[in-house]
């Protein structure tokens, strides 16, 4: 992951500053996020059993305390993700195996670009008007980056696993 090349300095800042508005009520906004992805995509919301047990409805699966659980974990995946802007190669094989085990559960590819528009629906409603064209791209950078790397999961996944 060449981070260094990928985000100019600004975008970084941008990012930073965005995401200490969000990251106060990281639950609160991964509700947000979670519900846009619900909305977009309501095939996906089969793939969160706890316990064997299926949700009836995205709002059922949204107050469950496992999921609400999982938001918290997709808000420390973002985190760490802007903690390590300048370096974002450091969490290479740690969002390599998170790939994996997304694949293992049943996580197609292309849902994450529809991941990514829930993510930024959830910035702009948080953000508001400072939710701006340069706001969103350097967002977009950063996730499909961090994507990328999740994808090389699947990718060294064998055939038949």
């Amino acid at each position: 992951m060449e981070s260094g090349m990928l985000l100019s300095g600004g975008q970084r800042a941008l990012i930073r500053e965005s995401w200490q508005r969000v990251s106060g009520s990281p639950v609160q906004h991964g509700i947000v996020l979670f519900t846009r992805l619900f909305d977009l995509d309501p095939d996906l919301l089969p793939l969160f059993q706890y316990n064997c047990k299926q949700f009836a409805s995205p709002q059922e699966c949204l107050s469950a305390p496992e999921f609400l659980d999982h938001i918290r974990k997709v808000m420390l995946v973002i985190d760490a993700a802007v903690s390590h802007l300048e370096n974002l190669s450091c969490l290479e094989e740690y969002l390599c195996n998170l790939g994996k085990k997304h694949q293992a559960v049943g996580v197609k590819v292309e849902s994450f670009s529809t991941v990514g528009e829930s993510l930024l629906y959830m910035l702009e409603k948080c953000l508001g008007a400072a939710f701006n064209p340069e706001v969103q791209e350097a967002w977009s950078k950063l996730y499909n980056a961090v994507v990328k790397a999740m994808q090389r999961g699947w990718e060294t996944l064998p055939e038949g696993d």
